[in-house]
C-alpha cells in the first residue's frame, strides 16, 4: 500500500541539461511550462535544484558566487497518479537564473546582468512560477527586498523559498519564517528548504504541481 501511494504523489522522475540562453532568440519557445529560480548569488540555488530534482550533479554547485552566467534550461519529466488510477506525465523545465548582487562584480557589469535577468522573467512565454530563494539566515536583506518588489510590480506568480534552514535552530527557524512572510506577501506562504535532509521537498514539488498539471 505504501508504494502505491508513492507512485500516486506527484515527483520527479527524469531530469537532464537542455540548454543554456543569453537572450530572446536563444529561448525554448516550444511551449513547455517553465518553473524559474531566481536568489543572491550564494543562497543554495544550485543545491536546491539537485535536491528538488533528486540529482546531486544537474546543476554545477560552485564555491564561486556569481559563477551562473546564463540562464539554463533543464528538460524535467514527473508523474502522478489521478484519482482514476491513470498515471498522468508531465513534461516541462526548470529553469536556473543567473545570481544577483555579487559583490566582486563591477556595478556596470551587475546591472547587465539584472537587464539579462529581466529579459527573461519579462518576455518568456511559459513562464508559469517564479521561485524567489532568499538565506532564512537573513531574511531582510536590502538586495532581496529590490529583487521582490520589481517582481511583484510585474506580476509574476511567486513563491517564496528560505533556504539553508539546516543552519538554524527549530525556535530561530520559525522566527526568520514568520518575518519572510511579513516582508515578501505571496500568493502562499514561505517555504522553509534544507538543500542537505530535503526538508520543503515535498511541500515545494505540490505547489509546482498545481501550476503544472493545471
Amino acid at each position: 500500500m505504501a508504494e502505491i501511494k508513492e507512485i500516486k504523489k506527484f515527483h520527479i522522475f527524469s531530469a537532464a541539461y537542455m540548454r543554456s540562453a543569453v537572450g530572446r532568440s536563444q529561448y525554448t519557445g516550444d511551449g513547455k511550462q517553465e518553473i524559474a529560480f531566481l536568489g543572491r548569488s550564494n543562497v543554495g540555488k544550485s543545491s536546491l535544484i539537485n535536491s528538488l530534482s533528486g540529482q546531486r550533479r544537474l546543476a554545477l554547485v560552485s564555491r564561486e558566487p556569481g559563477k551562473t552566467r546564463t540562464i539554463n534550461y533543464f528538460s524535467i519529466q514527473s508523474r502522478r497518479m489521478n484519482d482514476a488510477g491513470e498515471e498522468e506525465r508531465q513534461d516541462w523545465y526548470l529553469v536556473d537564473l543567473p545570481g544577483y548582487g555579487f559583490a566582486k562584480t563591477a556595478q556596470q557589469s551587475r546591472d547587465n546582468w539584472s537587464d539579462f535577468i529581466g529579459e527573461y522573467v519579462e518576455h518568456s512565454p511559459s513562464l508559469s512560477l517564479l521561485c524567489l530563494l532568499i538565506d532564512l539566515r537573513h531574511p531582510g536583506l536590502p538586495i532581496d527586498k529590490k529583487a521582490y518588489e520589481w517582481l511583484r510590480g510585474l506580476g509574476i506568480p511567486l513563491q517564496i523559498i528560505g533556504t539553508k534552514a539546516d543552519k538554524l535552530g527549530s525556535g530561530e527557524r520559525a522566527k526568520n519564517l514568520k518575518e519572510l512572510a511579513r516582508l515578501f506577501p505571496a500568493q502562499r506562504p514561505p517555504i522553509a528548504y534544507s538543500s542537505l535532509d530535503n526538508k520543503g521537498r515535498d511541500d515545494l514539488l505540490h505547489i509546482i504541481e498545481q501550476y503544472i498539471c493545471r
